[in-house]
């Protein structure tokens, strides 16, 4: 299959997954091919509103577009609602939903939600130990002082808010947490802490953990995913070589630590064995961050063809195992995603941002359309 085809496929999927959902969001499947549905109460709301305006930019089809009207504006009263807002993943909820809406069709009303869901996420920072904290609330004695690698991701909805408003505040926070992931979760042979703790109080450096990964010093690679891509759309931002050399070392070690079929396993130590689970979803956030990460490399980098490479590998992998090709009997388009195999959650699924990321991978394969992260042009 190429590029069109499996686009096409995915199209078949999700015109049946509006007719399924409603107005409820899918997050992960708990088996038979099917999503557990929600409403706005979690992180990952913002992957299928997100779905549906890429899916629309392709198709033009005003079903889809109706759709991803829908879904956006749900996110107009979840912020007046304030429900489920006290943490840091509201880039992945407004980035892909309200500033979605923005870049694609200009909506002013969109682009004020946008900027109102980069104030929401500054009320996270934390002054003291400057970071934004990742869980709980300010003075909670576990996570008070706790970064994770996740919330890279998050910071291109500041950097946005600064270039709309000329307020460099948002901005500054942002490089002020790229630099610290920079310095504390990514380690001396290029792999990743998903979390790193700071006495909240002073800021100083106590230890490195996990959440999700097999143990504290193992490597998760989602963890290790949102690290390649993160930090490319931080060099974007800022333009410092460093956070490009990261991404770059990041990748490496992705790629040089892939089983046979290029498709990672849920975590680089865990033990590669039959039935253990696989995460697909890493993967294609991986191919997303190669893209993003070419576009910066000058073309005598020698780095180039073989990132190149593995990403014609890697999603030549998911298209002909991993993808449901549009079967109707499936919701998802990528099996074998792995949300929480620690906390035995879906281990062994779909995930929607699996399914997000590998839509945008094939966009930006195919029309260059690199998601909803940065404006355009």
């Amino acid at each position: 299959m190429n590029w069109t085809d499996v686009i096409e496929h995915t199209l078949t999927t999700t015109r049946l997954n509006i007719k399924r959902f409603g107005e409820a969001f899918p997050i992960v499947s708990m088996g038979g091919g099917k999503y557990h549905l929600t409403d706005h109460t979690n992180w990952t709301e913002g992957f299928w509103s997100g779905i549906l305006w890429l899916s629309y930019e392709y198709s033009q089809d005003p079903e889809i577009h109706a759709a991803a009207i829908q879904a956006t504006e749900s996110f107009h009263q979840r912020m007046i609602d304030g429900q489920a807002l006290d943490h840091h993943d509201i880039g992945f909820l407004y980035s892909l939903s309200a500033k979605a809406r923005w870049i694609t069709e200009q909506d002013e009303a969109s682009r004020l939600l946008a900027v109102e869901a980069a104030d929401m996420l500054m009320k996270r920072w934390r002054s003291g130990p400057q970071l934004f904290q990742a869980w709980g609330p300010e003075g909670d004695e576990e996570n008070g002082g706790r970064i994770i690698i996740d919330c890279l991701m998050n910071l291109p909805l500041l950097c946005w808010a600064s270039e709309q408003t000329g307020d460099p505040v948002y901005a500054r926070a942002a490089r002020t947490q790229a630099e610290k992931s920079r310095r504390f979760l990514v380690r001396g042979d290029d792999s990743s802490y998903h979390t790193f703790y700071f006495d909240p109080q002073t800021g100083n450096a106590l230890r490195g953990g996990t959440a999700q990964g097999y143990q504290d010093g193992s490597t998760w690679t989602r963890g290790q995913a949102w690290g390649v891509y993160g930090f490319a759309l931080a060099y974007r931002s800022f333009q410092e070589p460093p956070y490009l050399e990261t991404s770059k070392r990041m990748a490496r070690y992705f790629l040089e630590h892939l089983p046979a079929d290029h498709v990672a396993y849920w975590d680089f130590d865990a033990p590669q064995e039959e039935g253990t689970p696989r995460d697909s979803s890493a993967s294609a956030i991986v191919v997303c961050g190669l893209l993003e990460l070419l576009e910066h490399l000058p073309e005598n980098d020698p780095d180039r063809e073989y990132f190149r490479e593995a990403v014609t590998r890697s999603m030549d992998s998911l298209m002909n195992y991993y993808f449901t090709a549009g079967n109707p009997s499936e919701e998802g388009f990528l099996r074998h995603g792995s949300y929480s195999v620690r906390g035995n959650s879906s281990p062994d699924d779909f995930m929607i941002w699996g399914d997000y990321f590998f839509l945008e991978a094939l966009l930006r394969l195919e029309r260059g359309v690199p998601g909803y992260w940065y404006e355009r042009g």
